[in-house]
């Protein structure tokens, strides 16, 4: 097995402080979270290394037996691992500063100070530490759930593009929704939306990250063509065919709108083409319920036709007395 040079990983020096090492931690571990790179086994291999670094240079006697032992390990290992071939006398030095000096360490004294058990880190970590009396060392969970736990953050917008009649439009309709997924809403259009109109369902766009909110889905409405009617703004059009005879004489005619008939007074001699506002028949306002556009007709005058002698004899006469 390798030697891990734990503070190149981290790529902090030997002599870095505390502060250092966690912030390289930090750094190094967001770069390489399975969670930033899900399915890339590289980065994850790399996250368990800084992971495995970082538990034993936070803590400060394992960092100090790392340091001391580390300079040791193809020596260490040439012995078979057994405490009693190892040199221990980096250790320690002898009372009052003098040099170093050598003695055997009973197995009893090596299992106290690494413990035993396997645990799910390198060789080297196991061999040094042993197994930590589990997969992960005391407290890594928390770590990670400390840092690595994902911002809140609101889900993305999205827009659904929907159509509806004018007579929707006027009195307000309704659509279900479905997706892929099999989640379905039913979204409320309100009386007066145009072409171009954007209905907010708040909280139904995309799902939020890390326990945040959902983001909102935007229906963009799109008003089809009248056969009757013609629209503009909160206002309706409508031509209206009258015969001759009201046109010049005078009359009642009935016009439509989309919720009522009214009677329109025509008064004598009308041209063709004359505009007659009714007020209040239009659309419903979107952001006033209870107001409404216009209703404009347009008079069209219609010619009789299939004349007999004696209409065109009176109209003859007509004609002559107008000269």
């Amino acid at each position: 097995m390798d030697y891990k040079d734990y503070y190149t990983t981290l790529g902090v020096s030997k002599n870095s402080e505390q502060d250092e090492i966690k912030k390289a931690y930090r750094k190094l571990a967001r770069q390489y979270h399975p969670d930033v790179n899900p399915g890339d086994k590289a980065s994850e291999e790399k996250f368990k290394e800084v992971n495995e670094a970082y538990e034993v240079l936070s803590d400060s006697e394992k960092r100090k037996k790392y340091d001391q032992f580390g300079s040791q390990w193809k020596q260490y290992t040439r012995g078979g691992g057994r405490p009693d071939d190892f040199d221990w006398g980096t250790w320690g030095g002898r009372p009052g500063g003098g040099g170093a000096h050598t003695r055997t360490v009973s197995p009893e004294e090596f299992q106290k100070m690494f413990g035993g058990g396997s645990g799910g880190f390198s060789d080297f970590f196991e061999t040094l530490f042993g197994g930590m009396g589990g997969s992960r060392p005391t407290g890594f969970e928390d770590i990670r759930e400390r840092e690595f736990t994902p911002r809140p953050r609101q889900g993305r917008n999205s827009e659904h593009n929907v159509q509806i009649n004018l007579e929707e439009a006027f009195h307000g309709a309704t659509r279900v929704l479905q997706w892929d997924d099999g989640r379905k809403i039913e979204a409320k259009i309100p009386p007066g939306v145009k072409s171009g109109s954007r209905i907010r369902l708040r909280g139904q766009g995309q799902g939020g990250v890390g326990g945040g909110e959902s983001g909102d889905l935007y229906l963009k409405v799109e008003v089809k063509p009248h056969n009757v009617f013609q629209r503009e703004g909160d206002n309706l059009k409508i031509v209206v065919p009258i015969d001759l005879y009201v046109a010049l004489l005078g009359g009642e005619t009935e016009v439509r709108s989309l919720d009522k008939t009214v009677k329109l007074n025509i008064p004598p001699e009308t041209d063709n083409g004359k505009v007659f506002r009714l007020k209040g028949l239009g659309m419903p306002k979107l952001k006033a319920k209870d107001e409404r556009g216009d209703l404009y007709a347009t008079v069209q005058i219609r010619l009789p036709k299939d004349l007999n002698q004696e209409e065109k004899n009176l109209f003859e006469q007509l004609k002559d007395m107008r000269k």
